[in-house]
């Protein structure tokens, strides 16, 4: 151990709505940062924060629970592996108790406050670690998601929620909620920092009972994809967060997003089984010993939620697994039509009065779109959208099948930025967006006449699943001719000697190297594909032409790219 001590949160028996202060965020603040044996790794330089349902060892893991606490031998898996990447422990954060609600208020260490308004709940189970990544008193940190702990304290706070496949970061060493389902979950202000922890993060552990070896995808959604909205959607009556989602619809749609309505109602039939069947057995089950010899040192209503599990037999859990399994063979043919579901992260705001005068209906609220991620084996990510005229944040979560984790993420990241909202509840600005490791699967083309965005060609682009990334320009060594003769009409672009040319507009697409053999046999001669050099000094690939194709051609360089010269051909005389 390299810290010396650690300071402790004193539980109240008694909590209020006035102890939502922003110290109820830590239950355990060491005094000095705890750090790796391994200097130096991916990750150093930052500091991150534990939920404490998460071992960290010779300290003390709560689950919110004072009679439950107990000093960890060891690391959690999770644990370990990101202090051997060289981030640096800052400590550990409160939580509903024993991860059980979406709230934040149920801790007898009180209550987190919501970072942009300390009147509302702040999200949870994870609530602290959501908090203190919000507030930028670290660069992540890690939370558990069973039933969208991990999500909606993002939502709530305009910060960044990955919900990973499950068995991709390994629980051993996690106060169970409902194992079978459970997930480590990652708080972040960008969707590129969540990526490189998650990356830092993962490995398959065999003291996991749910660990496994994914191969994740890497190959981002198709420029044009369909992405499921249910059909009917449920506010609360929060007519903000309604609108807030038709703008997040809206922007999607410019990325190429086609919706598609879908029928929600299995999806939430699979998210009443949590609570609301034998499936709740599998919760009281991870504590069994110690609730049933310490029952009233838990607090209501998490109480209640965990004594209902003892009465079911094991013939009911069967019978729920069954149904569970039905419904995920009715919801399956959905991804057949869509790529991706967009969802509220939580449907509405609730005042930590609110929650705490009707706590089981207003905690089912914030809940309503995230219960069955983790049942039907999805994988999700809550980015921020927007914040909504009366100043709180507006979040989306992007959920698709397990092993999703990087397409979600490169989806997210390009939303996240496009909204031009700043980091958490500090003020900062987003930093640009960040290369995600994505693979070496696709081929970047530079295109400048009739494949172009709106032009007669560039269905060619869309249908072999490229993806517009970019419009700028070449270095100022190239002259630009209108072609004879083609059909569609076509320019040629020329390479010349320096100080001969000049900077050509065009577009940058990428494309999956699996298809770009196709597409390069599309291109008829005299054009052809080389390299061509961009203003930046980079190369990609992209369209040129031979000399031999310049014969009858018009040299059109002065107009600086195609689309300005088809708009000159375009506009009247006179």
């Amino acid at each position: 151990m390299v810290h010396d001590k650690v300071s402790l949160a004193e539980p109240d028996s008694t909590t209020k709505a006035t102890d939502a202060t922003p110290a109820a965020a830590w239950i355990t603040r060491f005094d000095a940062p705890m750090k790796g044996a391994v200097a130096g790794g991916p990750l150093a330089g930052l500091r991150f924060a534990a939920k404490d349902n998460i071992d960290v060892a010779g300290v003390e893991t709560t689950a919110a629970c004072p009679a439950f606490a107990r000093t960890a031998a060891q690391h959690a898996h999770v644990v370990g592996r990101l202090l051997d990447a060289g981030a640096a422990l800052l400590g550990k954060t409160n939580l509903d108790q024993f991860a059980c609600g979406l709230n934040g208020t149920r801790s007898p260490y009180g209550a987190v406050p919501n970072s942009f308004d300390s009147r509302y709940v702040s999200g949870g189970s994870s609530s602290g670690s959501a908090y203190v990544v919000a507030t930028g008193q670290v660069d992540f940190a890690l939370g558990t998601d069973t039933a969208g702990s991990g999500r909606v304290p993002a939502g709530l706070n305009n910060i960044v929620g990955l919900k990973p496949s499950k068995g991709l970061l390994s629980t051993h060493g996690v106060v169970p909620a409902a194992q079978s389902v459970d997930c480590v979950s990652i708080f972040a202000p960008t969707v590129a920092m969540a990526v490189k922890v998650l990356h830092a993060a993962m490995g398959f552990d065999a003291k996991d009972a749910f660990s496994r070896n994914l191969q994740l995808r890497r190959m981002p959604f198709p420029a044009r994809f369909n992405f499921g909205v249910p059909a009917t959607l449920e506010f609360f009556g929060d007519a903000l967060a309604a609108e807030a989602f038709d703008e997040a619809i809206e922007r999607l749609e410019s990325f190429g997003g086609q919706r598609v309505a879908i029928d929600y109602a299995p999806l939430a039939e699979a998210a009443s089984l949590l609570y609301e069947s034998a499936l709740v057995a599998e919760r009281y089950a991870a504590v069994r010993e110690f609730f049933d010899a310490h029952q009233d040192e838990v607090m209501e209503p998490v109480r209640g939620i965990l004594a209902s599990g003892r009465q079911y037999s094991a013939a009911d859990l069967f019978d729920a697994q069954l149904r569970l399994r039905e419904i995920a063979q009715r919801v399956a043919p959905m991804w057949r039509t869509i790529d991706v579901l967009l969802v509220p992260t939580a449907p509405c705001h609730c005042t930590i009065d609110e929650m705490r005068a009707d706590p089981v209906v207003r905690n089912r609220e914030l809940g309503a779109y995230t219960n069955f991620v983790n049942l039907l084996d999805h994988a999700a990510l809550s980015v921020p959208s927007s914040i909504r005229p009366d100043g709180l944040p507006f979040g989306i979560t992007l959920i698709a099948p397990c092993g999703s984790d990087l397409q979600l993420a490169e989806l997210g990241q390009r939303f996240h930025h496009a909204t031009g909202l700043t980091l958490g509840a500090t003020g900062r600005a987003l930093p640009p967006p960040m290369a995600l490791p994505l693979g070496a699967d696709m081929v970047r083309v530079a295109v400048v006449g009739a494949h172009l965005s709106g032009m007669p060609l560039n269905g060619q682009l869309r249908e072999r699943g490229a993806r517009f990334l970019v419009e700028t320009e070449t270095a100022p060594d190239y002259r630009l001719y209108a072609l004879a003769g083609t059909v569609p009409p076509k320019p040629g672009m020329l390479r010349v000697a320096p100080g001969a040319g000049a900077a050509i507009r065009l577009e940058v697409w990428e494309m999956p190297s699996s298809h770009y053999g196709s597409f390069v046999a599309l291109i008829p001669a005299p054009l052809g594909i080389g390299t061509v050099t961009l203003a930046d000094g980079s190369s990609v690939q992209g369209f040129v032409c031979e000399p031999l194709a310049l014969e009858g051609a018009e040299d059109i360089t002065h107009h600086g790219g195609w689309r300005r010269y088809i708009a000159s051909r375009q506009a009247p005389a006179g």
